[in-house]
């Protein structure tokens, strides 16, 4: 798991743009031209641009140039790596990084109860 933070966190940073989240959305139904995303987003084409690049150097989105326009589709693989940590971060697990923090307030309330 610890491994993972660092990987995971560069993911998180690109999904905390709240346009981002939109264009993800939208791919979510399927294949779309940049086109057809512009005419949903109150943006420029330029500003799309920079969107999508940070999308596609992270893996969340898949891009293929087809003439003078970008077709995008989210990288099904990505986003269920994403979906499965999010589940682990999320839940408790026996290796978590606060057991041993937990373990010893554990033991720290014991001693004191102990030495009432």
């Amino acid at each position: 798991m610890e491994n993972k933070y660092a990987d995971f966190a560069l993911l998180f940073k690109a999904l905390s743009d709240e346009t981002r989240l939109k264009i993800i959305d939208m791919l979510s139904c399927g294949e779309l031209c940049a086109c057809d995303i512009l005419k949903h987003l109150n943006i420029t084409q330029p500003t799309l641009s920079y969107h999508m690049k940070m999308l596609s150097e992270c893996g969340i989105v898949n891009a293929d140039r087809q003439g003078a326009w970008m077709r995008y589709t989210l990288n099904e693989v990505t986003t269920k790596s994403i979906s499965e940590f999010w589940q682990l971060l999320s839940k408790s697990k026996a290796d978590c990084i606060c057991h041993s923090y937990c373990e010893r307030q554990e033991n720290s309330c014991k001693s004191e109860t102990d030495n009432k």
